[in-house]
């Protein structure tokens, strides 16, 4: 990560709107431009037309460059900061690609930053783009609006990188460098300041051509080595992330070269078809990784098996393009530092070499699956919920999960069908990301349902983003089941602590007339049928939905959330 001080007050000054009209008045070369007229200019270079942002005066001369550039930038302005950056993370994990929000500094980026920890967690290309003071007032505690200290300090533990603009021109290089960084090596969130005055001064700029991201080299060795391994496995698995979405193919091909079960979870669902008999969640997997000899994990730092199961007797090869990813939890038997997208295709053809005949293993999966059927069959209603979405939802709409117990079962009985369809906070576990994060999901994805669950407690925390959703027209169907308390934490009060039950009841608005008042399509639905017809309802408005269910006490999957050692 890398940060630059300020240069010096002699050397820049703030520029107020006369004198800076004034310079552009008396300049006729075309290349001379605004500090905010180069920001918008490189985004373009960089082929973003859209941002999520929350105006204030740091960042004036950038709104000002976005309404110059009319249709070829989209800006969606949120009600809150955390509402732009939830946005811009639920854009990210849709297209697995950058997405842009900006926001003002001091409190500003601080309402932010439990998105960027989510988006960190998440290993999402989420690009903070915040204003700053006057540069020379930087670090001086003079009291400047906003001002708040250590900024980059703040961002460097929820970026990958860091960094200041001092200068108009300095605007594209610094730019380019934070979509490079962006999209080479692990994709994670990076943040660059721009202060007021470099927005408003003007400088003779260049727009810098786009870097081509660096990809580790593949080690041909490794490779052979992982090919060898698997193919005279006699009971291989794979585990797969969110390092693996973009290789669905390249999974599926060798899941079924090998007969190997492929286990997601969270992040990596749906890589393979749910439908698939060599598709397993995470808690089914237990039973196969009794025996399993060589597991592949793409992607993943397969917490689960590694920190609970035992590893005894079992051959690890990681593939993942972070470095220090291989040896986290358990050093790596083997591992391969690349991109899957790199790597899956070059070890499915050395695979074929060592692989043997083998038996389907079918019969033996689809037990499996049956009998976690059995155990699952409990969790009512949440299975009956999800049966539901999951069949409205058609083969190509996306689920939007939250801290909620519909949410914590859809991880691990819902079926997937495709990559970045299913949308989870992963281990940030961040109350409340699940609507503003839905909201970004459905920009990205206008023309295909989207649903996010909530509780009642969650969907409170980014209510006031119902307003931007009206006013952008961002139909996204948001179903809260109402159950008038944090009902995960009030759960946990009365079965682990003797019924302490303390801050965890809730009072509610009438989330029907809530949603109406905002603009938006309310209704409450109190049977299955009921929902089904929400549902059709909600996704047929281009406005948003709510639809409140109310929901008792329901059972906790917390059973399969430890399911102790077996090597």
């Amino acid at each position: 990560m890398n940060f630059y001080p300020s240069p010096s007050p002699s050397s820049l000054h703030y520029v107020d709107g006369e004198e800076s009209k004034k310079q552009r008045k008396a300049s006729d070369d075309l290349a001379r431009m605004t500090g905010g007229e180069a920001t918008v200019a490189t985004l373009k270079a960089h082929s973003i037309d859209l941002i999520f942002g929350l105006p204030g005066i740091q960042n004036d001369w950038l709104y000002n460059a976005l309404y110059d550039a009319g249709d070829d930038i989209r800006v969606i302005h949120t009600r809150h900061e955390q509402g732009a950056a939830y946005m811009a993370l639920g854009h990210a994990l849709a297209t697995g690609d950058v997405s842009v929000f900006n926001v003002v500094p001091g409190p500003g980026i601080l309402n932010a930053t439990a998105a960027l920890a989510t988006a960190y967690g998440l290993n999402a290309p989420v690009f903070c783009l915040t204003g700053q003071i006057p540069t020379n007032k930087i670090g001086k505690a003079s009291g400047v609006l906003h001002e708040i200290p250590h900024t980059p300090e703040v961002l460097r533990g929820l970026t990958k990188w860091v960094d200041r603009a001092n200068h108009p021109t300095d605007v594209p290089r610094k730019i380019s460098e934070a979509f490079y960084q962006l999209r080479s090596g692990r994709p994670r969130p990076v943040a660059l300041e721009i202060p007021m005055d470099v927005l408003a001064d003007i400088g003779e700029v260049t727009i810098d051509d786009v870097r081509q991201p660096f990809a580790p080299s593949i080690d041909a060795g490794a490779i052979e080595e992982a090919a060898k391994l698997l193919g005279e496995a006699q009971h291989p698995m794979i585990y797969v992330g969110s390092g693996a979405q973009n290789v669905s193919q390249e999974v599926t091909a060798l899941a079924e070269m090998l007969e190997a079960p492929v286990v997601g979870y969270r992040t990596g669902r749906g890589i393979l078809d749910s439908r698939h008999y060599l598709s397993l969640t995470m808690p089914p997997s237990h039973e196969y990784w009794k025996k399993t000899d060589v597991v592949l994990a793409i992607g993943t730092h397969m917490r689960i098996p590694l920190q609970q199961w035992g590893t005894d007797g079992v051959t690890v090869i990681r593939i993942d393009v972070d470095a220090d990813a291989l040896h986290k939890i358990k050093q790596a038997d083997l591992g391969i530092i690349a991109r899957a997208e790199d790597a899956l295709p070059l070890l499915l053809n050395t695979v074929e070499k060592y692989n043997h005949q083998r038996t389907s293993r079918k019969d033996e999966l689809l037990a499996i699956k049956a009998d976690w059927a059995k155990h699952t069959a409990y969790l009512e209603p949440q299975m009956t919920y999800i049966k539901l979405i999951r069949e409205m939802l058609g083969e190509d709409g996306i689920f939007v999960d939250e801290l909620t117990q519909v949410g914590f079962a859809s991880r691990i009985v819902m079926d997937v069908y495709k990559p970045r369809t299913f949308i989870s906070t992963g281990y940030m576990g961040t109350l409340g990301y699940g609507f503003p994060t839905a909201l970004g999901v459905k920009v990205a994805k206008p023309d295909v349902p989207v649903v996010s669950v909530a509780g009642d407690g969650g969907f409170m925390f980014g209510v006031q983003e119902l307003a931007t959703a009206v006013q952008h027209k961002i139909g996204l169907v948001t179903i809260i089941f109402n159950n008038d308390s944090y009902g995960n934490v009030q759960q946990m009060q009365k079965n682990k602590y003797d019924g302490r039950v303390i801050a965890s009841d809730l009072v509610n608005p009438d989330f029907v007339k809530l949603a109406h008042a905002f603009g938006a399509n309310g209704y409450r639905a109190e049977t299955i049928e009921q929902l089904r017809e929400a549902l059709e309802q909600g996704f047929a408005s281009d406005l948003p939905t709510i639809i409140e269910v109310p929901i008792g006490d329901t059972p906790s999957v917390d059973r399969f959330r430890r399911l102790g050692k077996v090597r």
